[in-house]
């Protein structure tokens, strides 16, 4: 396709969802032997290890504290293992963050950053969705 050229809208997806753990080797043969799940290579962020799974057109990222003052280190202090964050993959990040601070909900990131999958990210606050950590991310 020509670069002056738009590709089509995909709508919004679920691109991963975040699982904190212990420790990765205790739980990824789960994923990857007994569910069949095929490694997808990730770089480490945001004080996490970070080991992904392909689950479909979406991901499973396992998330091990690489300390524990890390974000997935307090978490898992505080809540235990399980569901750490939702990402959803849309159309145009900038667009969709506008939308959210037109709507009144809370950022964590005002702009967007680099995530693990190399993609530009950001995250907004569990306050203003439900209880729910939601992860923005381009395509």
């Amino acid at each position: 396709m020509p670069e002056n050229v738009p590709s089509a809208p995909r709508g919004t997806r679920i691109a991963h969802v975040g699982l904190a753990v212990h420790a990765l080797a205790e739980i990824l043969p789960f994923y990857r032997d007994v569910l069949g799940m095929p490694e997808v290579p990730l770089d480490d962020a945001d004080g996490a290890r970070i080991a992904g799974l392909a689950a479909g057109e979406s991901l499973v990222e396992l998330l091990e504290p690489a300390s524990a003052e890390s974000p997935i280190g307090k978490f898992v202090a505080k809540r235990g293992p399980g569901i750490h964050h939702i990402c959803f993959a849309v159309d145009d990040l900038e667009a969709t963050l506008q939308r959210c601070r037109d709507a009144g909900v809370r950022l964590i990131d005002e702009t967007p950053r680099v995530g693990a999958e190399g993609k530009r990210i950001a995250f907004l606050h569990p306050s203003a969705t439900a209880g729910v950590l939601v992860e923005l991310s381009e395509y």
